[in-house]
This record gives C-alpha cells, structure tokens and sequence, in this order.
C-alpha cells in the first residue's frame, strides 16, 4: 500500500526514472539481498549494484574476459562468485567441492549457458535433465561398447588418409608463414562424425563449401557471439539480432539433413525385415558397419522405439560433442609434439614399432591399444588444454555444501583447464610431461577429480574412448608422414579463448616436411 503511494507520488511529479530506480530497489529486496546476504562468505571481487561484475568484461574481447577470470581465481582462492547482471555464478577448483559437484546425480542439471545449445540439440543426452536424462543415458552406453567401437577404427583411418591428401598439398604450397592445421583438422573430424553418427559422408574435406559444412560454421559462430556480445547472451535481446536469424537458416539445414538420413534409414531397415534378409549384411554379404543411427533406430525406452525426433536430437548431440571437441584436442597435441621435438620422435618411433615401415598399412584397433607413449602424450595435452575448459551445473535448490551456502539459481563453473594447471596437483603445470601419465606415476595418488577433460562422475563423457582412438588415429597416420613443426615457441603463452570448445585467439600456424625412413 506504501509503496504504491509513493510510486504515484513519484510519478505524478514526473519522476519516471525515480520510480524505474524504486522498482529496482524492491526487486533487489524481494529476490536478490537473500542471496547475497548467504552467499557473503564466499569471496568475490567488488561489485556494483545490478551489473555484478559485468563491468569486469563488457567491451572486451573473449582471451581478455578469460585472462580476468583466471585472475579473480588467483586472487580470490579456488571458490569464489561473480554476478553477471542478475545471474549468480560460483566458479571452484576445490577438489572437495568439485566431487560434489559432480560426484552423484544430485547437481545433474545443466548451468545456464548449455540453454544456447538447445535450438540444434534440443534434449539430447548433453542437455537433458532427470528421468529423461537417465533413461537415455541407460539407452546409449551399449553403443560405446568396445566391439562397437572397434568397428569405426575403418572410418578414422578412412578420413584420416583423405586428411594426409591435403596436407599434401598443403605442404607442396606452404610458406615461411605456415599454415593453419586446425582448418584442416576441423573437416577430418567432421566427416569422421557424421559417418560414424548417420553412416553417411558429406565429404567436407573434398567440398569445403558445401552447404552442410557453412551451416556447421554458422553455428559455431553463433555459439561463440551468444558467450560473450551482451545483446546475444540474453534471449529477449538475442531474438533481434542477424545471428538469431542466421542460427534459423543453418538450423532448418542441419536438422534437415539429419531428419532426411533417419527416415531413410529407418525405410531400409523396415525393407529388410519385411524382405527377412539381414540388414546388417552389405550387398556383398559381408558384416555392414553399424552406424550410431542404426543402434538408436532400434533401442526402445520403457519398451517403445525412439521416434524421429528423439534419434535426431542423439544423433545432433553426437555431432556436437564429436566434432569441435576432437578437433580442439588433435591441433592442441600437435602443437605440443611440435613444442616438444623429443616426444614426437618418441611417438613417431612407437608408431614405428608397431605399425611398420609400411605407411600404407591402416591402423587397427588393436594397433590404437598399443600405442601407449602416443596415449600419454594426448592425455598430457588435455591436462593442459582440455577441449572443453569449463563444466557447468545448475543448483535447483537451495543447499549447503562444505560451509558454503548455495541459494537455488545458481550457476556452478569447474574448470578442468584451470585443475589442470595446479601446481599442488600437477607440479610444473605449464611443462608438457607425458610421463607423469605413466602406471605408478603421482597421478595415481590423485583424486578422480582433479584430472577430468572428460568430466567426472555420472554426467562424464560417454564418447571419451571414441575420442581417444579418433584422435589417435590421426595423430599416428600424420606423424608416420610428416614431421611438424611449429611457428610458436615454448615461451610464448597461448592467448585462449575459453568458449564451449577451448579455442586460440589467434590460429596455431604449423609446418610440416616428409617424414623419410
């Protein structure tokens, strides 16, 4: 009753901005002073009133916003908050924390910044939540089964050659300047994932312009503008903008494409059974690949089959997750093995060992299992350069934990980046030791959750073995070819980008020559 007389008060006087500035100060008493008030034993840097800390980041560009956030780290301890407008987040690299952050399905929920992701992957398994979540994931893990996965070694090794053909050419072209090995990298990776996810190629390494390949950029680049332009982060702002209707265009596209593979798939394999032949047989007779499609196409969820929509949205999370991310990993790897010239000959003469002298022969899955220096070397690179440098959780509820209370809403950011750069847990942080990766080496002291480049707890990778042979595959068949060398050296510090997908500001230029032997 007070408060309406005198917003009528105000208004009659013509102090409009007076009563908007009222308005705040209620809604900052109703909803937001509970929150800081039992929050206020977590440290944070100053703040103002509501822009948080916004004024920290706006204006500037991503590797800057990153560069801060590692420093409020630094200064404030492992576990701090920062407000970003009306949004709460608590970023922690305590290990206590971080297990029960990701220890059990209690934080299951998905923090705030994955919602950009649900116009392409809608509920798939990244994104989903609860029952649903569950169910699918239940669904999913036989088709990360080993004798599956042994399976899509043909198609890493496929890819993998057509990946040696251009740098070929590359490296028939290349300058004193280098070139970027990421590009390259991105579409081997991308028709690798759609082969293996849909059975099909698009055949990005051969046609660069195609349009499923623009829509796949279209959309990285609204991901990235939705991270950190003020007026893309905010779904009423965002709406207005080109990018929203660019994401519209590659959307239609993308889900086109994939919707028209499970239909058509879905026909062959109703035309199989009805004929009693076996659809998992080839032309010739021999044992077809299956495709992570095929699986989904016959896997029942409470004893029905998942629908077009549901196998869509696994089959765009699949793509997602598989794509970048591998990428991100592969040309993070190669930088270091260029950074670091002894352990790529130490790769190049493991891979000797067990391949051969014979670069035509493909690699095998056994082959993969064997080539344990070249495993320790990609473990080491995702300790330093994870490909997704932070995890997010959602608090649904308000909850006390370790000390600390989190009021509902929060948002939870771990960073596998920045656990991995801790010198109490991995002593010279910054020195790439594949070593430290062997049996009986310290790391084995550790906590489960202070190495995770592919999370931890229920929520952790389904797809990380997958990635594992993937980028061994393309490491292997690079090395057995080439030397590389890079343009960068050991004390030049990286300019990050920490997006969805851990990114350089600036391309890692890379030169390669012939191996002979």
């Amino acid at each position: 009753m007070v408060a309406t007389v005198v917003i009528n008060i105000l208004f009659c006087t013509g102090g409009l901005l007076s009563v908007l500035v009222l308005i705040g100060v209620v809604l900052y008493f109703v909803k937001y002073k509970h929150m800081i008030d039992i929050t206020a034993n977590i440290p944070s840097p100053p703040y103002l009133p509501i822009v948080g800390h916004g004024h920290h980041m706006v204006g500037k560009p991503p590797h800057e916003n990153f560069r801060t956030i590692l420093g409020f780290g630094k200064k404030y301890g492992p576990t701090f908050k920062i407000w970003l407008g009306p949004e709460l987040n608590m970023l922690t690299s305590n290990l206590k924390d971080v297990e029960v952050f990701l220890g059990t399905t209690r934080f299951n929920d998905k923090a705030q910044e994955y919602a950009t992701l649900e116009p392409w992957l809608r509920e798939g398994l990244l994104t989903s939540r609860g029952r649903k979540w569950h169910s699918r994931r239940k669904v999913l893990t036989p088709a990360f089964h080993f004798k599956i996965l042994e399976r899509y070694v043909d198609v890493f090794e496929k890819e993998s050659r057509i990946l040696l053909t251009n740098l070929d050419k590359e490296y028939r072209m290349q300058t004193e300047k280098g070139f970027d090995l990421y590009d390259w990298i991105n579409l081997c990776t991308l028709d690798t994932i759609c082969e293996t996810a849909m059975g099909v190629s698009v055949n990005a390494q051969t046609n660069v312009d195609s349009e499923y390949v623009r829509a796949v950029k279209t959309i990285a680049m609204v991901l990235h503008k939705r991270m950190f332009d003020i007026l893309c982060r905010f779904d009423l702002t965002y709406r207005f903008t080109r990018y929203a209707r660019e994401e519209k265009k590659a959307l239609a596209v993308l889900h086109g494409f994939t919707e028209k593979v499970i239909i058509q798939r879905r026909e062959e394999l109703l035309k199989a059974q009805n004929q009693k032949g076996d659809e998992h047989l080839d032309d010739t007779g021999s044992k077809k690949k299956m495709a992570f499609l095929d699986i989904l196409l016959q896997s029942e969820v409470d004893g029905k089959p998942l629908t077009n929509l549901d196998i869509r949205e696994e089959v765009d999370t699949f793509m997602f997750e598989g794509h970048d991310t591998t990428s991100s990993a592969v040309t993070f790897c190669f930088y270091n093995l260029a950074l670091y010239p002894e352990c790529q000959q130490k790769c190049f003469e493991e891979i000797i060992q067990v391949l051969g002298k014979d670069k035509t022969k493909p690699v095998t899955f056994e082959d993969l299992n064997n080539l344990h220096y070249v495993d320790l070397c990609v473990k080491e690179t995702l300790r330093m350069f994870p490909s997704v440098p932070l995890l997010g959780r959602k608090v649904t509820e308000e909850c006390e934990i370790n000390g600390k209370i989190i009021p509902a809403g929060t948002n939870i950011g771990i960073s596998p980046l920045q656990l991995g750069r801790l010198e109490e847990l991995f002593p010279e942080p910054n020195v790439f030791k594949p070593e430290r990766f062997e049996a009986g080496y310290s790391t084995e002291r550790l906590s489960p959750y202070a190495y995770i480049p592919f999370s931890a707890g229920p929520r952790n990778c389904i797809g990380q073995k997958f990635a594992m042979l993937e980028i061994k595959t393309i490491v292997a068949n690079v090395l057995r070819h080439y030397v590389v060398e890079c343009l960068a050296n050991k004390e030049e510090e990286l300019e990050l980008i920490a997006e969805l997908i851990l990114r350089t500001k600036d391309p890692i230029m890379f030169k390669i020559k012939p191996r002979v032997y």
